[in-house]
């Protein structure tokens, strides 16, 4: 199992969110059985998500923060998973090179965005930014 994807389109929600010209994509990339963060998974609940609790993986967590950003955002935001367990596509390995990331790495637009764990309140804080940009840019 190289990878998983899992596109939010499939049940598109309404959002207060500014509709964009393109969709905001965002990959973690990991290997199937780590961490979510190198946080312990406890009842202070820093990283923002509640459905993954008390498991502390990766693959529960995505899940959890895909749902997550499909309520507030539907089809605003694509998620991937790529799981690294059976091999790392070139341009992980360029990353990994170039900045010696914590796992899970998370790459918003193509772009490797410095967090080393899933975080709703910081991957929101980047997509905010993204918009931001992206409506300065018209």
């Amino acid at each position: 199992m190289a990878g998983i994807c899992r596109i939010l389109n499939a049940k598109i929600m309404p959002a207060s969110v500014p509709t964009m010209a393109s969709p905001i994509h965002i990959e973690i990339i990991g290997l199937k059985d780590i961490s979510c963060s190198p946080f312990p998974c406890d009842n202070t609940r820093s990283c923002g998500l509640y459905d993954c609790y008390p498991s502390g993986k990766l693959v529960v967590a995505f899940n959890a923060l895909a749902d997550e950003l499909k309520k507030e955002y539907g089809d605003r935001v694509l998620m991937t998973l790529t799981l690294i367990d059976d091999g790392v596509p070139p341009y992980v390995k360029k990353i990994i090179e170039d900045h010696y990331p914590p796992l899970p790495i998370v790459v918003i637009n193509g772009k490797y965005t410095p967090m080393g764990r899933i975080s709703l309140p910081l991957i929101q804080k980047e997509i905010e930014s993204v918009k931001e940009r992206s409506h300065n840019s018209c």
